[in-house]
């Protein structure tokens, strides 16, 4: 699922963006609603859905607590 969807925690990115986090909470509302772009009745929806995945990934972000070290060749 959502395999465009890149993982922002360190060590495999630095100071995520909220523009990374943004992006990040578009694609998946994009693919669990089924819509590249809303129609004009659900618009709202879609960007509070947006708005509200991003603010939770932030809030994760925020909060994990992690160990400095070098993703692993898997």
């Amino acid at each position: 699922m959502c395999r465009s969807i890149k993982t922002l925690r360190e060590p495999y990115v630095e100071n995520p963006t909220s523009e990374d986090v943004h992006a990040a909470a578009l694609q998946y509302v994009r693919k669990i609603s089924g819509f590249r772009a809303p129609s004009k009745a659900n618009t709202e929806a879609f960007e509070q859905a947006v708005a509200a995945v991003a603010a939770a990934t932030q809030d994760l972000l925020d909060h994990l607590e992690v160990r400095k070290q070098a993703p692993s060749a898997a």
